[in-house]
């Protein structure tokens, strides 16, 4: 036993000396600097397109890809973007209908962002792809570009973009959609007079005023359930967003936090308002899908959490973080990622979204039929004919939940 255990001790010694030790981050730095200026002067020296390899234009791109390599809402603000918003302040670089905002650098107009619940975050397309064409043309400058887009819902927009990952250019029909202009867009009691049904499109502008206008109304006829509608629904203003769900928690009831790097919290939780008009105490399903993002997760998050209600649908966008623009001087800006948002047990949608209690199979015929069954006053006899025989598979599950 003796002998056994003078073996042992120099093999536990040895393995004490060969403990790997983690490189100091701050010591990585510069290796990884040096090879960026490496490559930037190989690019210089070597590349045949003199006019591509000026400094300002080879660190500006690298600062693109560094930033789109983050997460699809961080971007690079190229000088000649600021200098077309400082030329014209009234230029919206945002199309909604398509749910695309444009950049504009030294090789020409790029997608900045891509929306979420948008035609073109559903096409796939990826945040700083550039645009090579528009309907079949070389695009024009981004003024007159940006009314070109501005058309009606039911028209196609034909795009061919060059993503920075992809070896080829790929072309993509992107159909306008509707943007409403109301934020609830259908209120109504169903076929059995007590379940309510609210859909809500967006948390922007009045919306807390418009649903709880259409709270008041559909109880004073007779409402003990609710079913809220927040498919496709990309989000919004988050006080808007705590205002609504006072109406359905007690007062001063914390329901979002921010959190920093290593879940630093930044600043007080976000808590409902103090005072409560109305107690809604009734059953609520909260109806989600892949496109639901933003506003719509942290309160379908918070009623979930909080036990309040019932999730319905798909699992839902995974948006939930914070930018900021940060001036870095030539002309230049970040839109960068700062932090998180976080529903009352911690869980942030970010990057990986809310998960529903119900789940619910949609197949694509399902969501074609959905977003015809939105704008039913609206259909051609077409597409009347698609909806006959159809029943929503989530609002089916919503009405049928315990």
């Amino acid at each position: 036993m003796r002998w056994m255990l003078l073996l042992t001790i120099p093999t536990l010694a040895l393995a004490q000396e060969k403990k790997v030790v983690p490189p100091d981050p701050d010591e990585a730095a510069y290796p990884a600097i040096e090879r960026f200026v490496k490559v930037l002067e190989q690019v210089r020296q070597r590349h045949p397109d003199a006019d591509k390899v000026a400094y300002d234009r080879l660190v500006n791109h690298a600062l693109e890809g560094m930033l789109s390599s983050l997460d699809p809402f961080s971007s690079f603000i190229h000088p000649e973007m600021a200098r077309a918003l400082e030329a014209d302040p009234k230029l919206d670089p945002y199309i909604p209908s398509l749910g695309l905002t444009l950049g504009l650098r030294d090789d020409g107009v790029f997608v900045a962002n891509v929306a979420p619940a948008s035609p073109a975050s559903r096409a796939g397309l990826l945040a700083g792809s550039s645009i090579l064409e528009v309907d079949g043309a070389a695009p024009p400058p981004l003024s007159p570009l940006l009314s070109t887009l501005k058309k009606v819902p039911g028209m196609k927009t034909t795009l061919k973009l060059k993503s920075l990952t992809e070896p080829q250019p790929i072309t993509v029909d992107l159909v306008h959609v509707a943007v409403e202009e109301r934020a609830v867009t259908d209120a109504r009691l169903l076929d059995d007079q007590s379940t309510g049904y609210i859909r809500l499109t967006s948390f922007m502008g009045t919306c807390a005023r418009e649903i709880e206008a259409a709270l008041d109304e559909l109880e004073d006829k007779g409402m003990k359930t609710l079913i809220l509608d927040l498919r496709g629904n990309p989000g919004g203003d988050l006080h808007q967003t705590v205002q609504i769900l006072g109406y359905f928690l007690p007062p001063n009831t914390a329901v979002v936090t921010t959190q920093g790097r290593g879940g630093e919290a930044q600043g007080d939780p976000l808590k409902t308002p103090d005072r409560q008009r109305r107690k809604r105490e009734y059953p609520i399903r909260v109806l989600i899908d892949h496109m639901s993002a933003s506003a719509s997760e942290l309160t379908a998050g918070a009623l979930q959490d909080l036990k309040r209600a019932t999730i319905v649908g798909e699992t839902s966008y995974g948006k939930g973080s914070v930018q900021n623009i940060v001036p870095m001087g030539g002309g230049t800006a970040l839109r960068i990622t700062i932090a998180t948002y976080h529903t009352p047990s911690g869980n942030t949608p970010h990057r990986k979204g809310i998960t529903p209690d119900i789940k619910v199979e949609m197949s694509d015929a399902d969501r074609t039929k959905l977003q015809l069954s939105y704008r039913k006053d609206s259909l051609t006899p077409e597409e009347a004919k698609q909806l006959e025989g159809w029943e929503d598979p989530g609002l089916k599950a919503a009405k049928e939940a315990k």
